[in-house]
C-alpha cells in the first residue's frame, strides 16, 4: 500500500511539474507599443496608427495598422495662403489617435509627419510659405500629448524606397515568415513570390509617381537611381525613381496647359471628360505651380471652358504627349531621358493606382485582370454620357467622379507607354489597397526605418520555439512516468501477476 501511495504521489508530482513548466513558459501578456505617421500628400493628409508587441521589436510581420484617419480639407500645401491653419487642420485626427492609444502610453508614442510631392512643389514655388506651413504643423504636433519626432518634406527617392519596404515587409519577403492574412491574401502572397524574392512598388499620388524594384543583375548605368539596403542579413540593390509633376492631378494640369496652347478661343473640347460634362477653370490657376509655369504666356481670355467629349482613344493620344520618348542616353529608359532597367519580378501598385482601378472594378485578389479587358472597361466608362454617370455614382464628389476617365487613361499610358508594361507582363501588376490590416503605402516603411524596427542582421532566435519546448517537456515527463511505473511493476509484482497463482 505504501508503494502504491508513493507511486501515486510520484505521478502527481510529475503532472505538477508538467503543469508548472507549461504555465511558466506561457507567453507574457502583450505589451503593445504604438507609433503614428501622418502622410501629408498633395490632395489630402492621412494619419495612421500602428501597433506592435514590444518584446518583438526586431522581428518581422508584427507591426500592424490599427487606425487610419483622413484629415478634413486639402493637403497641407493647400494652406500656402493661410499657413497658420495648416497645423490646426490636423487636430481632429490627432484627437482620434488619442482615443485609440491608451492614455498612459501617449507620451511614449512617437509621431512623425512626412510631406510628399505637394510640399515639394510648394517649396520650389514659395519656400517661405512651405517653411511656414511646416512650422504650423510642427507647433500643432508638439502641443499634442504624443512624442513629436519630426515633420519634414521627404524626397521622391525616400517615398519610393519606403513604399518598397512597406509592401515587402507586409508580404514577408525580407524574412520568409508571412503575416497571418485573411484567406484571400494567402493566394496573393503566393502569386507575388516570383523569381525575384522581392516585389516591386508602383506608387501614384496627386503630384508625383514612383517606381521601385530590385533589377536583375544589370550594371549601374545611373547610380543616382540606386539605393542600397541591408535588411535581415541580406543586401538589396534597389532601383527607384520619382517623377515629380506626374501624379494624376498634376498630369491633368500638364495636359490642359498643353491643350490650351492650340486654342483660338476659350472653349476646349476635351476627350478625357464625359460627354455633357462642363468645367470652368481660371487660366491663372492652371499655371501657378512649377509643373506648368514654364508654359505660361499671355492669353486673350482669363478663363477656360471645358466641355467633355468622352473619347478614350483620343484621350490616350493626348496623354502620350506628356511622355517624351525621343531621347535616351542609356541602354533603356522610361521617359524624359530617365534610366529604367528591364522590369523584373512582380509589382504591387498602390495609392491612386489602386483607388482608380478599384472604382472601375479592375482589381482582384485572385488573378489580375487582363490588359485588354482593362482597356475596354476604361474605354466603355469614358464613353458613358455625364448625365448617366453622375446619378449612378451620386455618393462620389463631382470633382473626383469627373476625373476617373482621365485617371484611368493616364494610368494605362503611364504603365504601358511610360514604363513599357506589355500584355505579357501586365499580369505581374497586383493592385493593392491593403495587405492584411495595413494600407499599402510608404508610411509603414518610414516608421520602420525611423524606429529601427528592421535590423540590418538576422535577429538571434532560440533553438526551439515555445510550442516545441512544451511538447518535449510533456513527452519527457510521460516517458519518466512510464519508466517509474515499469520499475515499480518489475520489483514489486502484485499477487495477481505472481507465478502459480490461479
Amino acid at each position: 500500500k505504501i508503494l502504491l501511495i508513493l507511486g501515486f504521489l510520484s505521478t502527481l508530482a510529475v503532472i505538477a511539474l508538467i503543469a508548472v513548466a507549461v504555465t511558466q513558459n506561457k507567453p507574457l501578456p502583450k505589451n503593445i507599443k504604438y507609433g503614428i505617421v501622418l502622410d501629408a500628400g498633395s490632395s489630402h493628409t492621412n494619419l495612421y496608427v500602428y501597433e506592435w508587441p514590444a518584446e518583438k521589436e526586431n522581428d518581422t510581420g508584427v507591426v500592424q495598422q490599427v487606425e487610419v484617419c483622413k484629415v478634413e480639407g486639402p493637403g497641407i500645401s493647400g494652406y500656402s495662403h493661410d499657413t497658420e491653419q495648416a497645423g490646426p487642420s490636423l487636430a481632429q485626427c490627432l484627437q482620434q489617435a488619442e482615443k485609440v492609444i491608451p492614455s498612459k502610453q501617449h507620451q511614449e508614442t512617437p509621431v512623425y509627419l512626412g510631406a510628399t510631392a505637394g510640399m515639394r512643389l510648394l517649396s520650389l514655388e514659395n519656400k517661405n510659405a512651405a517653411d511656414k506651413v511646416l512650422s504650423s504643423v510642427e507647433k500643432t504636433l508638439r502641443s499634442s500629448p504624443f512624442n513629436f519626432q519630426g515633420a519634414r518634406i521627404i524626397s521622391g527617392q525616400e517615398e519610393g524606397a519606403y513604399g518598397w519596404i512597406t509592401i515587402n515587409y507586409l508580404l514577408g519577403n525580407f524574412k520568409q515568415v508571412p503575416y497571418q492574412w485573411h484567406s484571400g491574401w494567402t493566394k496573393l502572397l503566393h502569386s507575388l513570390k516570383s523569381v525575384s524574392e522581392t516585389s516591386g512598388a508602383l506608387d501614384l499620388g496627386g503630384a508625383s509617381t514612383q517606381i521601385t524594384f530590385v533589377p536583375n543583375g544589370h550594371a549601374a548605368e545611373s547610380p543616382e537611381n540606386l539605393l542600397y539596403f541591408r535588411l535581415y542579413g541580406k543586401d538589396y540593390r534597389v532601383y527607384t525613381h520619382s517623377f515629380l509633376c506626374y501624379g494624376k492631378d498634376q498630369a491633368l494640369q500638364q495636359k490642359l496647359a498643353r491643350d490650351i496652347e492650340t486654342l483660338e478661343n476659350s472653349s476646349l473640347l476635351d476627350p478625357c471628360f464625359h460627354q455633357g460634362y462642363q468645367r470652368t477653370i481660371n487660366i491663372s490657376d492652371l499655371f501657378k505651380n512649377p509643373c506648368t509655369s514654364a508654359k505660361k504666356k499671355q492669353f486673350p481670355f482669363s478663363q477656360l471652358y471645358i466641355q467633355g467629349e468622352g473619347d478614350y482613344q483620343k484621350c490616350r493620344r493626348n496623354i502620350q504627349k506628356l511622355f517624351n520618348k525621343s531621347h535616351c542616353p542609356y541602354s533603356s529608359c522610361s521617359f524624359n531621358g530617365i534610366y529604367l532597367p528591364p522590369l523584373q519580378g512582380d509589382f504591387g501598385a498602390f495609392s491612386a493606382f489602386y483607388f482608380v482601378m478599384n472604382f472601375l472594378n479592375l482589381t482582384s485578389e485572385q488573378s489580375p485582370v487582363a490588359l485588354d479587358k482593362v482597356t475596354s472597361t476604361i474605354e466603355s466608362f469614358c464613353a458613358r454620357p455625364w448625365l448617366e454617370v453622375k446619378p449612378a455614382y451620386h455618393q462620389i464628389k463631382e470633382k473626383y467622379l469627373s476625373e476617373y476617365c482621365f485617371s484611368g487613361a493616364y494610368i494605362l499610358s503611364l504603365l504601358e507607354n511610360g514604363y513599357e508594361f506589355t500584355e505579357k507582363n501586365w499580369q505581374r501588376i497586383h493592385f493593392l489597397g491593403k495587405i492584411g490590416s495595413s494600407d499599402a503605402g510608404w508610411t509603414l516603411g518610414y516608421m520602420l526605418n525611423l524606429t529601427n524596427m528592421i535590423p540590418a542582421e538576422e535577429p538571434a532566435v532560440p533553438p526551439l520555439s515555445h510550442g516545441s519546448y512544451v511538447g518535449l517537456m510533456v513527452l519527457c515527463s510521460l516517458v519518466l512516468v512510464a519508466v517509474l511505473l515499469f520499475a515499480w511493476l518489475l520489483f514489486h509484482k502484485p499477487k495477481c501477476l505472481q507465478k502459480g497463482v490461479v
